[in-house]
């Protein structure tokens, strides 16, 4: 890999193998790690997926309208409850990248999901 994934970027992340009802497959996601804290090859990364309507009544879904910015093909929404840490080895490729303001809902969505006020 060329570039390192930084916050919020959006990449093409491999998330197989999966198991149960975790996110599987490649699909893009939004780097939300902090770049001071970690010291291993990792990204804490939240996945996308094709927005629906319904999402709009779970506050731990973030719409993410798509953009030439987003390099992203279609609406889409951030999951936070499905965050995770994976190697930058998943990492395929970089779309683009999101707002400020987008990647503080997606913050404060995950702050929703651990109990955070």
């Amino acid at each position: 890999m060329t570039t390192i994934p930084n916050r919020g970027e959006i990449w093409m992340v491999q998330f197989d193998p999966q198991v149960a009802e975790e996110i599987g497959k490649l699909r893009p996601a939004v780097v939300v790690s902090v770049p001071a804290v970690g010291r291993l090859p990792l990204r804490i990364v939240v996945p996308l997926t094709d927005w629906k309507p319904r999402y709009a009544n779970f506050r731990w879904f973030i719409h993410v309208t798509r953009t030439a910015e987003d390099g992203l093909a279609k609406d889409s929404g951030a999951d936070a409850f499905q965050i995770e840490s994976l190697s930058i080895q998943r990492f395929r490729s970089k779309l683009g990248i999101v707002t400020t303001a987008q990647i503080d809902e997606i913050a404060a969505a995950i702050a929703l999901c651990v109990g955070m006020p």
